[in-house]
Formats: C-alpha cells, sequence, structure tokens
C-alpha cells in the first residue's frame, strides 16, 4: 500500500490546521457539482519548427496547482489582476485536459514541458514521483530527499539548451515535484519550499544554497504572517458560497476570518493565499539574481502555486475560502506581472497559465444531486480482500499490491502461479464491483487491446502506463467518489480532475477563446515552436497552431 507519503501529510495538514486556526462556526450547503463529460479522443502527433518572429528571451510557465477549469469563468467578473488579464488578453483553450488518468501532481507537471503522457515520462502518480533518499535536503537533514530520478526522457529546457548551451531555467514551488517534474532531469536552479519558513533543494542540484536564496530565507516573511487575519478580500455579499458547511477542515466548521497560530505560522502558511505571493516573490528574486531573459537566448522561469490545491483538500472547491484564495491569487499575480515588466521588456516574454489537475465536488456535497450516490471507497479493506484471495490462490502475497486505483503484480516472479492469479483476480473483480462507489474495474492488458477512440477513460488509462509495466488492473470510481480522507479530492479520469485551463499570452499568440479539445502535453511543443526549437524525441502533444499569430 501506499507509504506515508502525499496523502498521509495532507490529513497530518489539516490536523494541524484545526488546532492552529482561530475560528467560530456558521453552518450551509454548497453549489450543484458540474455534470462528468468525457473529452475528444487524441489527436494524430505532428510537430515541426517555423517560428513567426523572434524567439522569445523568456518563457514563464505558471501552474495553479488543482486549478479548475471554471473557476476563471465563475469569478471572472471578479478578476482584475493577473489572472483577469491573461483571460482577457491571452489565447484561452477553455477545453484543455490532462489526457491521463490518475489526475494528481507529479504525473500533471511532468507532462507540462515534455510534450508526453506519464506512460512515457515515467512519473505515474505521486507515489512514483520525486522522492529520492540519495539526494537529501539542502540544510534540512529530516526532510524527505528528492530528485527527478525516475523522470524519463527530455523536455523543453533540454531542447533549448540544444540550440544554445547558455539556455538557464529556475523551477520554483512550495512542493518539491512541482518544482522539479517540469523542468526534468536538466541541472537547473530549482528550489522547493520547507515547512520550516524556507526555500531549499536537494544535493541532486547543488552541495549549498546560493547568497541569493540565503538572502531570501534570512528574510523569514512566512513569520511575518503570524497573527495575521486571512479576511476576504471583498464585501460578503461578493460571495454566494456559504462560509462554512460541516464536512470541511475534518469535520470542524470555520468562518472567517481565519488566524494564524504564531507557533506553526511557517507551516500553517501554506494553506492560505500568502503562500502563493511569497513564492512569486521568491521567483522574481531569483529571475533578478540568475539575469533570466536578459541575452538573446530564451530562458525558462516555471512558477507552480501550490495553496490552491490544499485549500481545496480542507476546504472544498465550492467554499468561500476557494473563491477568497482565487481573487487574492488573481491579485498577486497582477502585481507579479507589473513587477516583471518593470524588469524585462514585456514584448521578449512568452507566458503560459494551466493546472496540474482539477479536483471534484464534496462527496458527501454531490451526493446531494448525483447518482449513483458518491461515497468514500475504503482502500484498506479493497487491498485486505486482495490480499486474501491471492493467498487463498497460494501466491506471494508481497509480489501482489493495491495501491488504490491500481493492482501491481511481479509476474516475473509469479509465472509458475499465472493461472492462480488470473483466478484470484477476476473473483477479486466481481467482488469489488459489488461495493459502493466502484464504477468499473479493467485489466489493463484488455484496455491496451480496446476502443480507446470511443471509450475516453480507457483512453486515459492507457496513456498512464506503458505497455511492459507490471499494472494487472485499474479501478474506476463511479464519479466523485473518492479514496483516502481529504475532504475534496482529485485522481480520477473523469472531466472534473482533468479540465485545466490553458492560456498562452505574448506577441506570438493570437488573443481569443478556443473551445476545441486539447491536451496540456500540447503545450511544450506550442513553446518550442515559438522557440524555433525542435523535441529531442517523439513526444505526444502537437502544436496549437491556431493560437499562433501568423507572419
Amino acid at each position: 500500500m501506499r507509504p506515508r507519503g502525499y496523502d498521509w501529510r495532507m490529513r497530518q495538514l489539516v490536523r494541524l490546521l484545526v488546532l492552529g486556526f482561530c475560528l467560530s462556526s456558521n453552518a450551509a450547503g454548497q453549489s450543484t457539482p458540474a455534470p462528468v463529460r468525457l473529452g475528444a479522443p487524441e489527436h494524430a502527433v505532428v510537430v515541426s519548427s517555423s517560428p513567426a518572429r523572434a524567439a522569445p528571451s523568456l518563457i514563464v510557465l505558471i501552474t495553479i496547482d488543482q486549478f479548475r477549469w471554471d473557476y476563471l469563468d465563475r469569478f471572472g467578473p471578479q478578476l482584475r489582476g493577473g489572472l483577469g488579464r491573461l483571460a482577457r488578453t491571452g489565447a484561452w483553450f477553455t477545453n484543455a485536459h490532462h489526457d491521463h488518468a490518475i489526475t494528481e501532481t507529479a504525473p500533471g507537471h511532468a507532462t507540462l514541458l515534455s510534450g508526453r503522457f506519464p506512460r512515457s515520462t515515467g512519473i505515474t502518480s505521486n507515489r512514483m514521483g520525486v522522492e529520492d533518499d540519495a539526494a537529501p535536503l539542502l540544510g534540512e537533514p529530516t526532510g524527505t530527499g528528492a530528485s527527478p530520478q525516475r523522470f524519463q526522457g527530455t523536455t523543453l529546457v533540454d531542447w533549448l539548451r540544444k540550440k544554445d548551451s547558455d539556455s538557464h531555467a529556475l523551477s520554483v514551488s512550495m512542493k518539491d515535484r512541482a518544482a522539479i517534474l517540469p523542468v526534468g532531469r536538466s541541472r537547473a536552479d530549482v528550489y522547493w519550499y520547507y515547512p520550516d519558513g524556507t526555500f531549499t533543494t536537494s544535493r541532486y542540484y547543488r552541495d549549498t544554497l546560493p547568497d541569493w536564496v540565503n538572502r531570501f530565507n534570512a528574510r523569514r516573511l512566512p513569520q511575518s504572517f503570524a497573527g495575521k487575519r486571512w479576511t476576504l478580500l471583498l464585501p460578503d455579499s461578493a460571495y454566494k458560497e456559504p462560509d462554512s458547511v460541516s464536512i470541511e477542515m475534518g469535520g470542524r466548521s470555520f468562518v472567517f476570518p481565519h488566524v494564524f497560530d504564531s507557533a506553526a505560522v511557517a507551516s500553517l502558511i501554506r494553506v492560505s493565499p500568502w503562500m502563493d505571493e511569497i513564492t512569486l516573490d521568491f521567483a522574481l528574486e531569483g529571475l533578478s539574481a540568475l539575469s533570466l531573459g536578459q541575452s538573446p537566448r530564451t530562458d525558462v522561469l516555471a512558477i507552480s502555486l501550490s495553496a490552491t490545491d490544499l485549500i481545496g483538500h480542507g476546504f472544498g472547491p465550492d467554499s468561500r475560502e476557494m473563491h477568497d484564495n482565487v481573487l487574492r491569487l488573481d491579485r498577486n499575480l497582477g502585481v507579479f506581472f507589473d513587477s516583471l515588466f518593470k524588469l524585462r521588456d514585456s514584448s521578449r516574454v512568452a507566458f503560459v497559465l494551466t493546472g496540474d489537475h482539477g479536483v471534484g465536488t464534496i462527496p458527501e456535497l454531490a451526493a446531494r444531486s448525483v447518482k449513483p450516490t458518491p461515497v468514500r471507497v475504503n482502500a484498506s479493506a479493497l487491498a485486505a480482500g486482495l490480499r486474501t484471495l491471492v493467498a487463498a490462490a497460494r501466491i506471494d502475497t508481497t509480489r501482489v499490491d493495491l495501491d488504490q486505483q491500481i493492482v501491481l503484480a511481479d509476474r516475473n516472479a509469479l509465472q509458475k502461479r499465472a493461472a492462480g492469479l488470473d483466478s484470484a483476480l477476476a473473483v477479486f473483480a466481481l467482488q469489488a464491483k459489488t461495493l459502493p462507489g466502484i464504477g468499473r474495474i479493467d485489466r489493463f492488458r484488455d484496455l491496451l487491446r480496446g476502443d480507446t477512440i470511443n471509450d475516453p477513460i480507457a483512453r486515459r488509462w492507457v496513456h498512464q502506463f506503458p505497455a511492459q509495466s507490471n499494472v494487472e488492473m485499474v479501478i474506476t470510481l463511479t464519479p466523485f467518489s473518492t479514496f483516502g480522507g481529504n475532504v475534496a479530492s482529485h485522481g480520477s479520469p473523469y472531466d472534473y480532475d482533468t479540465h485545466v485551463p490553458i492560456i498562452f499570452a505574448g506577441p506570438w499568440f493570437a488573443p481569443g477563446r478556443y473551445p476545441e479539445f486539447v491536451r496540456t502535453v500540447d503545450i511544450a511543443p506550442t513553446l518550442a515552436e515559438i522557440a524555433g526549437v525542435k523535441p529531442s524525441e517523439r513526444i505526444d502533444g502537437v502544436v496549437l497552431r491556431r493560437a499562433l499569430k501568423s507572419n
């Protein structure tokens, strides 16, 4: 089963927040979840290189963690900062999707600048992400080491360096995997936040922190928010959402204002709009220190903003907290753009904004209108049932594992017991299908031979894993059902988890709203096109030519 990784840390953080926020209560409902829709089939793979104008000196990738496609429309009239600016002046693909099944942070980020699905990048889940004991953190002896050791292939950064070896990349985030995976295995400047209030990196990248990072950390910006009140940015009447629901934040009702416990502020700030504000400040500091975008070469600045994910997990996507967070993120991005354009020529900067995945409505709230009724599925009970069947077939239970949505088996070690394994898995599938919340169970090998044109769920599972993997079965829950203990969650192949915005901005792009189905793997080849470079390998994405200005 899954080790003490992301899901465990998220539950611990929620418990910490319950203790750390000073709150009062009020109860109400939430909006009806969006209907479940699935996207169109994949395109053919076509990549060329014929830039319409001079290449940008700086490409800025902004990824907002757990950023649903509908936030820009829902809150649009109130967005007057950076998000609003991009929505009004950028090339906005309104039907963009992560076209893979396990919609988590690690696989999502790995697609963005690689142009490839998880089956090719090797980053198939958060569990198969960046944890690496051989790459300890700098200055954080108790922290979990991290590196891109599992990432396979190249990214836009590598393609740019084939053209000009001096091309530089800076990637920053609150999360290690969100900072590491956009730039792949490149030896770039990659930094992420540690809960003690500092930005760090691992020994995969360097042996000591540079002076500019040490200076930024010495400012102790997170600690300056101790005792600060998170109040609503706009008058109460501007928010249609209730201020509290009984399920949010682990069963406690939370209402504004939220006040941070001073002793734990460096950790608690991660579940607030100020985390993204600090991350953007850090990115600007790095931009200046590294002289990004100041030469004829093309540099890359990748920023992943994580607060939306933690707020979404704790309060849900339809909460007042999420609404206010998006408004504050809009303002913070506006300040970031204004500051950036004081430092760099806006005519030489290309932007793209997207999300690493979406999120579903809280199951208990979705149950008011969705059938079959969404539930929280007990992954431990499923795993126990599988182990019982495997043991009864006299098969080594250490060779078969259920990791929430996927059943794994070491076929090489079980060659003499293959028939028994197949029988045990068949019985498991029959039993599991009778349980609430289980939508379908597929043998992965059957999906590889199946109809991925008319079955988008099958297509997304096929995009998830290489054909020669140890995946035996994949489990798709019913819509809005979840594994795990987060208030709201993601990770399914349904559109509410796959659908994110993609907005390009800069002189290379034709502003407008584009309704056609596109994928996040199309971002990298489109950026490569304007930079005048070619991918170093076969990729899954295509150039989104409709968004490009003609010569």
